[in-house]
């Protein structure tokens, strides 16, 4: 798949380099190509396309959104256009704010978007080391029930290392919400540290 990354800090990279690594066509959208953490980046991903955000999104099949959730709305207003019909995947997040996701914002602005919330609930070093012990972490994530792009979704998800668990449509978003705001108060406010995922059982 052509996969855009918004954003060059650790959530973005992480992911690019594991989606490159499985073979997808992987270039990050950043305000500015020639920022210290643009650089940084191609430091960690040598060849990596980094480029200004309005050229990266249109040739993007699925679009990823880790900035900072306060420049969601501009980018979104901006190239609302190019991002009309495509995957948007929504891994930002607001703790504190009433409603942690961008989900709202960029529907509002782009209907037509197929919009997922995942990759929000866990820090970026989960990401980079999926397994604890030979166990796979989990991956929740909401969006359309569409067969066809929840196959994607769930393949980039495998592509990471992790595995998918679809809570249901964006009405479960605030569902996903909380799963992130479980990790950081286990991770920080009980001192669990960063590695730290979740996995559902049953039987």
């Amino acid at each position: 798949m052509n996969i855009t990354i918004l954003g060059a800090g650790n959530i973005g990279g992480t992911l690019g380099g594991k989606w490159s690594q499985a073979g997808h066509q992987v270039r990050f959208g950043v305000r500015d190509p020639q920022s210290e953490k643009a650089r940084a980046l191609r430091v960690k991903l040598p060849g990596a396309v980094v480029e200004p955000t309005g050229q990266a999104i249109p040739p993007g099949d699925v679009i990823l959104f880790a900035v900072p959730s306060a420049a969601v709305e501009g980018i979104v207003r901006e190239n609302n256009r190019a991002l009309a019909g495509k995957i948007v995947i929504d891994a930002t997040n607001n703790f504190g704010a009433p409603i942690v996701n961008s989900l709202l914002t960029i529907l509002k602005q782009v209907p037509t978007a197929r919009a997922y919330r995942a990759f929000n609930a866990l820090g970026w070093e989960i990401f980079a080391q999926p397994q604890f012990k030979g166990t796979l972490a989990d991956l929740f994530y909401c969006g359309p029930e569409d067969i066809q792009t929840r196959g994607e979704i769930e393949r980039l998800i495998y592509d990471v290392g992790l595995r998918p668990i679809w809570v249901g449509g964006l009405d479960r978003a605030l569902v996903v919400d909380a799963l992130g705001t479980l990790w950081v108060t286990l991770s920080f406010q009980r001192g669990m540290g960063r590695r730290l995922a979740l996995k559902l059982l049953q039987e």
